[in-house]
């Protein structure tokens, strides 16, 4: 008879810890990017880095200059393993890598080879961090690309505020245990604290004061129920999912909208809208990339780029756009950015592109002003100018194109754009349309529009696997049902297509199964 009260091992997993680096010695072999990101890594622990390489790095440089690593200008040699708790190699030298690891075996010194998981101890995984919650997802070397979406949908999940509400729960724990330190107590201190966490929302968590501190360290102290204490139950208060109404202190209600009445301990909240361009975090402007970087939250759109989500170090809140619920996205968006900006948060909204060309900005902007806040505008590089000119095809050339007209592939109703009348030295180009090519294609048609007009479907602008797709007006429907559409993508049409469409040119930006499709004029 089989027994199957326990669970069985699954195996081939990780032993999953979270080890305390404070006052450790970190080695970290490299002066590359990769060790640079360990180097944080470690610091963000506290431990102690000291870099071992010929040549370091820009961010490794500035970290040396400020004193937060130690620096030896050298190659590697057997006797840095002196006193090292931990290793991490990240240098190209496999056989370099595999002599440092085989050192430290012979050690014991736990170590990691960047890029070479047989020889590694440990690896890395893909971490969300919020002030002291720090979740990694691992996916055991398998697929690590994954794991970075996996960690972005599971901190997407948390509840607002998560980071902050441990951030006080640790506070007033620790107040907890200076007002009652004796042993005996320590059973009644984690089941007070127990309920309190387990009974009040974690975004009201987040809000406490020292005030409110205060107050439940008195009621601690007098053993009342956490679960009522300092509670003042209101009648427009919101209840929790669960049904039980939310504690409301010190007067801060919340609207019927669920959104904070009014800013939390008189802090204003700021907003920034900011373009993110064409999906190269290089692309980003300096003015972009630190407002990414001093945000607080992020409400992002839902075809950013994961490169240039990887530059953000806070939340990141996605919009949920699904197909026919673009008003409801754009809703939740909105409801979100009241709800951070009334906690005093410094909100950043990310949108694809340039915010301002066809990324309804504008009506973002009305909607804050309408509620109190003027947001600032950090313009972002448009696929509609930038992406042709990525892919070799410049939208303007002197005596070619003199003029360019951007237009979208669909209205607010979804109904198709309107063409004017041909114009030979005109570029035209069509965002959101690649889908309605074939209807697109039959409009110039019918605009005058020659059979043998060049015409570029430019795919993934600024990405690493952009792609240009070329033909004529005759020729585009046949090439792209032969070769495919990666999107997003958008049209191009006008003689400035191929102006620049020499054998380098070809080479770079023209994908091979293409060649021999186009117009070599």
């Amino acid at each position: 008879m089989t027994d199957d009260k326990f669970r069985d091992p699954q195996g081939g997993g990780s032993l999953i810890l979270a080890w305390q680096a404070t006052n450790k010695t970190v080695l970290i072999v490299g002066g590359g990017a990769v060790a640079a990101g360990r180097a944080f890594n470690a610091l963000e622990a506290d431990a102690r880095v000291v870099i071992v390489a010929p040549d370091i790095n820009d961010e490794l440089q500035y970290r040396v200059d400020r004193g937060q690593v130690s620096w030896r200008p050298r190659k590697f040699e057997d006797a840095d393993l002196d006193g090292a708790d931990m290793v991490l190699t990240a240098i190209s030298d496999a056989e370099e890598s595999r002599r440092i690891v085989n050192a430290c075996r012979n050690l014991r010194i736990p170590v990691n080879a960047a890029d070479i998981n047989d020889l590694c101890d440990f690896w890395f995984m893909s971490t969300h961090r919020d002030h002291s919650v720090q979740i990694a997802v691992s996916t055991n070397s398998k697929a690590p690309r994954l794991a970075n979406r996996i960690r972005r949908q599971v901190a997407a999940a948390l509840p607002r505020g998560t980071g902050l509400a441990v951030e006080q729960i640790g506070r007033l724990r620790k107040r907890i245990r200076e007002a009652d330190p004796k042993p005996e107590n320590s059973k009644r201190r984690m089941t007070w604290l127990m309920q309190l966490c387990d009974y009040w929302p974690i975004e009201q968590l987040a809000n406490l004061d020292s005030d409110n501190i205060d107050s439940l360290l008195e009621a601690y102290v007098r053993n009342d129920d956490p679960q009522t204490v300092a509670i003042a139950l209101d009648s427009t208060s919101v209840g929790s999912s669960s049904g039980v109404p939310s504690p409301v202190l010190h007067g801060q209600l919340v609207s019927d909208t669920g959104i904070l009445a009014h800013p939390l301990n008189g802090k204003r909240g700021k907003l920034t809208l900011v373009g993110a361009g064409l999906g190269d975090p290089e692309l980003l402007t300096v003015r972009a990339h630190r407002a990414l970087l001093e945000a607080d939250v992020v409400l992002a759109d839902k075809l950013i780029p994961e490169p240039v989500l990887d530059v953000i170090k806070c939340e990141i809140y996605t919009a949920r756009k699904f197909p026919g619920a673009a008003t409801e996205a754009q809703d939740d968006l909105y409801r979100r950015g009241l709800e951070e900006l009334a906690k005093g948060r410094n909100v950043v909204r990310l949108k694809q592109g340039d915010s301002f060309v066809y990324g309804r900005g504008g009506e973002e902007i009305l909607f804050f002003r309408k509620h109190g806040y003027e947001p600032e505008v950090i313009p972002g590089l448009t696929s509609a100018i930038n992406g042709p000119g990525l892919c070799g095809i410049p939208v303007t050339h002197r005596g070619v194109a003199d003029q360019v007209l951007v237009l979208s592939g669909a209205d607010r109703n979804g109904a198709l754009p309107s063409i004017p009348s041909y114009l030979a030295t005109r570029t035209l180009v069509v965002l959101m349309s690649v889908k309605r090519l074939a209807q697109i294609t039959q409009l110039l048609s019918q605009s005058g529009h020659p059979p043998d007009l060049p015409i570029a479907i430019v795919e993934r602008a600024g990405c690493s696997d952009q792609r240009t797709v070329r033909g004529t007006l005759e020729t585009i429907v046949d090439v792209v049902e032969r070769v495919g559409h990666n999107a997003p993508g958008l049209i191009v049409a006008g003689f400035a297509v191929n102006v620049l469409s020499d054998m380098a040119i070809q080479d770079r930006y023209l994908d091979p199964s293409t060649l021999g499709l186009h117009s070599a004029e």
